[in-house]
């Protein structure tokens, strides 16, 4: 009987309940999940390098024998542990120290064996490795999978080691790789120049050579970026055949706004309107991507778009992540409408956001459903059952990347085919983004309003603050205002709502005690977040202590500093946006990044900030340092299954990809052909939500 790839893990011998916890934790719930569970790195143990040969600065594996260990603690920080041992092998002696772990006193016993992997530094006469990954070897035991081999290296599930992961992975090797079948049907593997799926999962454990490594890569990659490539061909297909709206693009509504605005439009901003008129103007469904960096001006772009649909008599829905974007974006919409509209061609704008009584909520939902809003602006509420509409002929969807793929589908279903315009201010590569977004047309804005003046941007330590609140001392005295943020990571929520709320306490009564301060975060109810907002964006607060609640679209454009604390335990983007709410005035900004270097990525995310102020260079160097999955997030289903392939290395074989999914779904659109069956079934197992679109086409 055939063993099943779905079979529960924690059934698995050595495994049971408690590890299988460690192992979910990591999205490893399966036995396929496990043969996809792919090492991070190697280390060729085939021949280690001894301490005689390491060179400084540069990672290196030996093979030690531990002296002596032993554990202090810092002069400097309370509670905060040193853990050094001596290890040497016949050629000399190293010392090794990890910081805050001090469990490790137990692992590290005179006479131990240890294989170590790190970089050696020299301080004075003394040659040391900081935090390098060590795995504990017995020279009882035989050590086939550790030794002498090229030995795979993976990120480990909680009180799991690898000597113990390798051997799970090796057991269910040997079991169950007969039950994984090839889902690439023979032909294409042959076309690319694609090894077999068993021997790909096999080598991507455990290599025989790097060459087969490389080759195993090779395939699974192309694996990742097909199925992530076939639904796009799918959507691609089926767009052609959708016949949607041919709005008037041209009228008295567009042409009054345009004429009136009080600024002028960017000739980046200029070619995508005329991108979005085609489209708009055409009876094909429009779907367009809107890149553009923080501050770029997509907002106005969009509500141009907007006005198209309106003044032929569609509806049009706005939907962005949070609710204090979706009041700025009323508020600002209302405004601009005050001297873009003659009166007696007004049109109503809603607003729809969580936070309303039911009252408000039940108006704009019949007005909605009567055709008496035009526009409405709002978060995830508009995706209520409730929210109908009398003629949808237009979606705009805010901030994508806050949203999933399945939020994003549902908007548009609530009208007939309706145009759909999706914006990000996370850029990347135009190149990069035609390949990953294939189902849409994209757009850039690649330059900035005239008369920004570029963000300065430093990075300083802790022990440096008297020099940030002189930097604050002197702006606000010149009327201007600052923003000082402070993170919330989801597993400490309380705990850092409690830090901003110190952090705010602390700066009121000392180094900012003469001037106003408010203090915003997402445990506020909605109106007091507005109240707190308002009395920032009128002056009346001239220092504003929050969390990254302020991460999306405020703009204030008094606001000249933007600090933040702890920059190392924030994404890079999301350190870019933040650093995008402020610099939207005349006057020079500062952005100050305070933080302490804890790993080798949070130091090259904050290198690349004070580094690049661009946002699609940013977005490159974010992908370089997170790697795809990461990058793109849990939400964006499809990008975030890229175990192991990486679309800015493997450029050309995600084109690969794109081309035989496209050349595919040309010849067989519902994957009904014998040989791809297979692939069908992989596909609806990765994506379930698909199965609409291959079936009944």
């Amino acid at each position: 009987m055939e063993k099943s790839l779905q079979a529960p893990i924690r059934y698995l011998k050595g495994i049971g309940p408690k590890r299988a916890i460690s192992f979910e934790a990591r999205g490893v719930s399966t036995i396929e999940d496990l043969l996809y569970y792919f090492p991070f790195r190697y280390e060729d143990r085939r021949n280690f390098t001894t301490i005689s040969k390491l060179e400084e600065g540069k990672a290196a594996t030996i093979r030690v024998e531990v002296l002596a260990s032993g554990e202090h603690r810092s002069f400097r920080r309370r509670n905060f542990s040193i853990t050094e041992i001596a290890v040497a092998d016949d050629t000399g002696k190293i010392f090794c120290v990890w910081f805050n772990q001090p469990y490790l006193k137990n692992y590290f016993k005179s006479g131990v064996n240890l294989i170590l992997y790190g970089k050696a530094e020299r301080y004075g006469a003394k040659l040391q490795m900081n935090s390098p990954e060590f795995e504990i070897i017995s020279e009882s035991e035989n050590e086939p999978l550790s030794i002498g081999r090229i030995v795979p290296i993976y990120s480990l599930p909680q009180a799991i080691g690898q000597r113990y992961l390798r051997q799970m992975v090796k057991n269910v090797l040997d079991e169950y790789l007969p039950a994984l079948h090839d889902f690439l049907p023979y032909d294409l593997r042959q076309a690319y120049g694609l090894s077999n799926l068993a021997k790909s999962i096999l080598e991507i454990h455990f290599p025989e050579s790097l060459e087969g490594q490389q080759e195993a890569y090779r395939r699974l990659s192309f694996d990742e970026f097909f199925l992530f490539q076939l639904p796009l061909a799918l959507r691609k297909s089926r767009k052609k055949e959708k016949l949607g709206i041919a709005h008037k693009t041209e009228g008295n509504l567009v042409h009054e706004f345009m004429e009136k605005l009080p600024f002028k439009l960017t000739s980046a901003q200029e070619a995508v309107i005329e991108e979005i008129k085609h489209d708009m103007a055409s009876p094909t469904v429009m779907q367009r991507l809107l890149q553009g960096d923080v501050g770029s001006g997509k907002t106005i772009v969009a509500f141009i778009a907007s006005l198209m649909a309106i003044q032929g008599g569609y509806q049009v829905a706005f939907m962005v992540p949070t609710e204090i974007l979706a009041r700025q974006h009323y508020e600002n919409i209302v405004k601009r409408t005050a001297y873009g509209v003659r009166r007696e061609k007004a049109f109503k704008i809603g607003l729809l956001v969580s936070s309303q009584d039911k009252q408000e909520k039940e108006k704009t939902y019949a007005d909605l459903k009567a055709g008496k809003i035009d526009l409405i602006i709002g978060t995830h509420a508009l995706l209520e059952k409730k929210t109908e509409f009398k003629n949808l002929g237009l979606v705009v969807i805010d901030e994508q990347h806050k949203f999933g793929v399945g939020q994003r589908a549902l908007l548009p279903e609530k009208g007939i085919n309706p145009d759909v315009l999706i914006m990000t201010a996370t850029p990347i590569p135009r190149t990069l983004a035609i390949t990953l977004y294939g189902d849409l047309d994209v757009s850039v804005i690649n330059s900035l309003p005239p008369g920004r003046k570029p963000i300065v941007t430093k990075a300083i330590s802790e022990e440096k603050k008297s020099w940030l609140y002189s930097l604050l001392e002197e702006k606000l005295r010149l009327g201007q205002q600052a923003y000082i943020i402070y993170p919330v990571i989801e597993e400490s929520f309380a705990l850092d709502i409690e830090g901003a709320k110190k952090m705010f306490a602390q700066l009121k009564e000392g180094a900012l005690k003469d001037y106003s301060l408010g203090l915003i975060h997402g445990r506020l109810k909605d109106r007091e977040q507005e109240n707190i907002m308002a009395a920032f964006k009128s002056g009346k607060t001239q220092v504003l202590v929050a969390t990254t609640i302020l991460e999306v679209g405020i703009d204030v454009p008094n606001a000249t500093v933007m600090v933040i604390e702890h920059a190392e335990r924030f994404g890079l983007s999301q350190l870019h946006q933040l650093r995008g709410r402020i610099g939207r005035g005349s006057e020079e900004s500062f952005c100050v990044l305070v933080w302490a270097a804890e790993t080798q990525d949070s130091k090259a995310r904050i290198e690349a900030m004070v580094k690049y102020s661009d946002g699609f260079a940013i977005a490159e160097q974010d992908l370089k340092i997170r790697g795809p999955g990461e990058f793109f997030g849990s939400r964006q289903h499809g990008l975030s299954e890229l175990k192991i392939g990486n679309p800015l290395a493997q450029m050309q074989l995600l084109k690969k990809a794109r081309e035989a999914a496209i050349a595919l779904i040309k010849k067989d659109p519902q994957l009904a052909e014998r040989q791809n069956l297979a692939l069908k079934e992989k596909l609806l197992q990765r994506f379930p939500e698909y199965e609409k679109l291959i079936v009944v086409g």
